[in-house]
């Protein structure tokens, strides 16, 4: 479903139908006494179930969302990772807001019965969203819910909460239901002209998410809302200055690039939007966000990271320009003097299987950092690891910063050129800053 500009939210009577599946009840076993305190210290009242201890309800969810992403064979190889995310964190954040008002819903908002405690709707709504899409790993989320029940207090007002959040879940899934994503990716056919993208060494790999771009947004009104402007000509001296500085930089051997951007290039090669949202998950904590403000955090992070991977793969597939390794090798045939081929240059890492412009993981980079910089302020303290080189910790005093070596780390791998950064950039700032503007998520009473 579409949202216009002024983001209509769905109204819905609170006794539709919840999807079939788990139905969440409060009993006594394994359930704190309901005279306890709940996870944020208080015992009721407006504020249960809203503290900085609720809010880790949210990190648990995204961490555990982290967990399946990360685990072979679990996500579709057609369905990007960032729906995931999207659909769990607004599920949890229009669950919240349901109940404390402290916002406008994004996409569902539900007559929620007074009293109900916004963290049992969190647990719930991740818990329904998380099932959903991710059965086979229902042991695994069963005893994530199990876990978060055993520190809510038991009675009504849990019940009225879990009652909320599946009713929430329910309604964003069925919404989205039919968004394009679970379509068969469109056929490529690679092109022979110089600058046309066509799959690379070593494994020569079928591009991936060919029909991502035409998936309905979250936020965007299309998914070429943002598109960036076509990239400089390959006879240009822009794209000459990008080549060189990829062809230096990038080749696996490299000579000029330096230790530690090596260990750039290498430690930033995961699947960027993960390692977004795991400095999302340690800026809540550190920050000691309530539930409210954790919640809208992350909705707004991920529903950006949704809309950025669509903006972003309509423009690859749109403009389909070939990989610096294509580029390096073939340089003798781009008709630009000052380009020089190399038949066997190769990357410091294995090419995507995508085309190269614009470069995911700077549009990813610059969209969190707006994102984070909204809710906690550009300057942090932000330590950053990767599994891709466990023990190393990547120290930062700002978000922007997190993001420029996020997105030049894609150069001294050999994966884009600068023009692909600078562009991505763009793109990922357009989209976060929409969103933030568009959507009616945004940060809730917190101190930068």
């Amino acid at each position: 479903m579409k949202q216009q500009e002024n983001v209509d939210m769905i109204k819905l009577a609170p006794v539709l139908a919840i999807a079939a599946g788990t139905v969440l009840t409060v009993g006594a076993t394994g359930v704190a006494a309901a005279g306890s305190r709940g996870p944020d210290g208080s015992q009721g009242g407006s504020g249960a179930g809203r503290g900085f201890r609720a809010a880790a309800i949210v990190v648990d969810w995204n961490h555990e969302l982290l967990r399946i992403v990360q685990t072979p064979g679990a996500q579709p190889a057609t369905v990007h990772a960032t729906r995931s995310f999207a659909l769990l964190q607004t599920a949890i954040y229009d669950s919240v807001v349901s109940i404390t008002r402290t916002g406008s819903p994004f996409l569902v908002s539900v007559d929620a019965p007074s009293g109900a405690r916004p963290d049992a709707a969190a647990a719930a709504a991740g818990h329904a969203v998380l099932s959903s899409l991710y059965p086979a790993m229902a042991p695994a989320v069963d005893r994530l819910l199990a876990d978060e029940l055993a520190r809510i207090p038991a009675g009504p007002p849990t019940q009225r909460g879990l009652d909320t959040g599946e009713r929430v879940a329910a309604l964003l899934l069925a919404a989205r239901a039919r968004d394009g994503s679970f379509r068969i990716p469109d056929p490529f056919t690679a092109g022979s002209r110089p600058g046309d993208y066509r799959p690379t060494p070593p494994n020569l790999a079928p591009p991936v998410f060919t029909h991502w771009g035409d998936v309905t947004p979250f936020v965007l009104r299309s998914g070429d809302q943002f598109r960036p402007a076509p990239p400089p000509a390959l006879t240009s001296a822009a794209y000459a200055r990008a080549f060189n500085e990829v062809k230096s930089l990038g080749q696996d051997t490299s000579t000029t690039r330096t230790a530690d951007e090596t260990v750039v290039g290498r430690f930033w090669a995961p699947p960027i939007w993960n390692t977004w949202n795991a400095i999302g998950e340690n800026a809540v904590l550190a920050h000691h966000a309530s539930l409210d403000q954790a919640a809208a955090m992350f909705a707004a992070l991920d529903l950006t990271f949704a809309d950025s991977a669509i903006a972003f793969y309509d423009a690859k597939y749109h403009y389909q320009l070939w990989r610096p390794i294509t580029a390096v090798r073939l340089a003798d045939s781009d008709g630009n003097p000052d380009t020089i081929g190399d038949p066997t240059w190769t990357p410091l890492a294995v090419t995507a299987p995508d085309p190269s412009y614009p470069g995911a993981h700077s549009t990813i980079s610059a969209a969190g950092a707006v994102i984070l910089s909204a809710f906690f302020g550009n300057r942090d303290e932000i330590r950053v690891t990767s599994p891709a080189l466990p023990g190393v910790v990547r120290t930062f005093g700002s978000y922007a910063d997190v993001a420029t070596e996020a997105g030049l780390s894609r150069i001294f791998a050999g994966q884009h050129t600068r023009i692909d950064h600078v562009a991505g950039a763009r793109l990922g700032t357009d989209v976060a800053r929409f969103v933030l503007r568009v959507s009616g998520v945004g940060p809730v009473g917190l101190e930068p």
